[in-house]
């Protein structure tokens, strides 16, 4: 793998002198009271060292493969790439993105820029507006004292420009704060200003206000209403023309260096890289910038499907790179069987987990889940039917995989980086 990019090295490696305790869960009870960065260091097997169950174990392999997968499509369509830090917000992995040549990190929201400011990461683009006054005064202290951090967020309404220029004014705010007018995906869609004009108003509204910038447009494909690939690639287009028609226009200053032109999740990718490959020559060069996240990890469920990869598979392919392993703790009837995780360790918010290996309890050795179907989750259960053949015992362990990076991630503050052999080579930190 590639160096850690140049970011607070020194943060990052403070990780390791956290104290491991009763607030991560499946850590070895034998490993109380010890530092992150020594228990990683024994290089502990998930299975024998004394993890506990419920575990979720991310692994090694195929984060490594999936952050080379969208370096590479990026590099080879000519994209600058701020992988969408909200679904891991794992600044160890913040690191690896960057390292591999990410332009920056994007986040949601006010407590996710400070953690990215927290681990020195220098550009941060916000895929929000940003109207909380407290935020944006502190936004302004972050700007006026790192003349190196560079900040971008959306506008999407001339009253929501109105609160920030107010709250920097407040804030004696000395550089002003880079703009992008964020494009509704539709009608009926989630954020964005609906129409052209209403873009114009918002772009007026910034330039009227020299505590901000207009640096270029933005949105998110993802919500193009009954979104196919002749409908988000119609919604793409239009925004690479309203970025080309704000700088006919001239309302881009002669202060700004490079039009930002930014969409892209991890369901339309493709789409974006073919239509901003397709941006005429404006006055100054484009940042053509994409966002997706969740292919740090991928799932077994959603982004498996949507993946723009299984459109264009010469493009390369992705890894799903977490396993829940949990253990059978009841087994009341020959067709039923409960695990000892549930709704507080398993994301089941668009799918409920999939059953994907068992582990003997009696030697060790490894088989296919064939015959085990989840079918719903309590708190700390999840539910089993089991067929007939299936074999499944008490003391078992059941891997699960499990569908959406973001709410995978966010059940877990310290997750075991896992070694296809099962060694733990890092133990890796989540701030939600």
């Amino acid at each position: 793998m590639p160096p850690t990019a140049d970011l607070a090295t020194d943060r990052l490696a403070a990780l390791a002198d956290d104290v491991v305790d009763h607030r991560y869960k499946g850590m070895p009870p034998d490993a109380a009271g010890r530092r992150v960065g020594s228990l990683a260091g024994d290089r502990r097997d998930l299975f024998t060292g004394g993890f506990t169950t419920p575990v979720l174990a991310l692994s090694a392999e195929a984060v490594e493969h999936n952050l080379a997968q969208l370096e590479g499509f990026a590099e080879r369509h000519g994209l600058a790439f701020a992988p969408h830090g909200k679904t891991s917000m794992a600044p160890q992995l913040f690191a690896r993105q960057l390292a591999y040549g990410a332009w920056g990190i994007t986040v949601a929201v006010p407590h996710q820029v400070r953690v990215c400011r927290a681990f020195g990461i220098r550009r941060i683009f916000l895929a929000n507006e940003l109207v909380d006054a407290a935020a944006l005064r502190w936004l302004a202290g972050e700007l006026d004292g790192d003349p190196d951090f560079r900040f971008v967020c959306y506008a999407d309404s001339v009253r929501g420009v109105e609160l920030m220029d107010e709250a920097l004014r407040a804030a004696g705010a000395r550089r002003p704060v880079d703009v992008v007018v964020e494009l509704a995906a539709g009608e009926g869609a989630r954020t964005g200003a609906r129409t052209d004009a209403d873009c114009a108003a918002v772009a007026d509204a910034v330039a009227a206000a020299d505590t901000l910038r207009l640096v270029g447009v933005a949105g998110y494909e993802g919500e193009v209403p009954d979104a196919d690939t002749g409908r988000v690639t119609a919604w793409l287009r239009r925004l690479a023309a309203l970025a080309a028609a704000f700088d006919a226009a001239g309302r881009f200053g002669a202060d700004v260096d490079e039009i930002v032109l930014s969409a892209g999740g991890s369901a339309w990718f493709d789409a974006v890289a073919d239509v901003f490959g397709e941006v005429p020559e404006l006055s100054r060069p484009v940042l053509k910038l994409l966002r997706s996240g969740a292919y740090v990890s991928h799932d077994d469920g959603h982004y498996k499907e949507l993946t723009p990869f299984n459109r264009v598979p010469e493009e390369g392919a992705l890894m799903s790179a977490f396993t829940l392993w949990t253990q059978v703790v009841s087994r009341p009837a020959p067709g039923q069987a409960f695990l000892n995780a549930g709704k507080r360790d398993a994301a089941h918010d668009l799918h409920l987990p999939r059953a994907h290996v068992v582990r003997s309890a009696r030697d060790g050795s490894v088989r296919s889940a064939a015959g085990i179907t989840v079918t719903g989750l309590s708190d700390q259960h999840t539910w089993l039917r089991t067929e007939d053949g299936a074999e499944l015992e008490v003391g078992d362990w059941v891997g699960l995989r499990m569908s959406h990076p973001c709410t995978i991630f966010d059940k877990w503050q310290l997750i075991p980086l896992v070694e296809p052999d099962g060694t733990v080579s890092d133990l890796i930190r989540t701030f939600f």
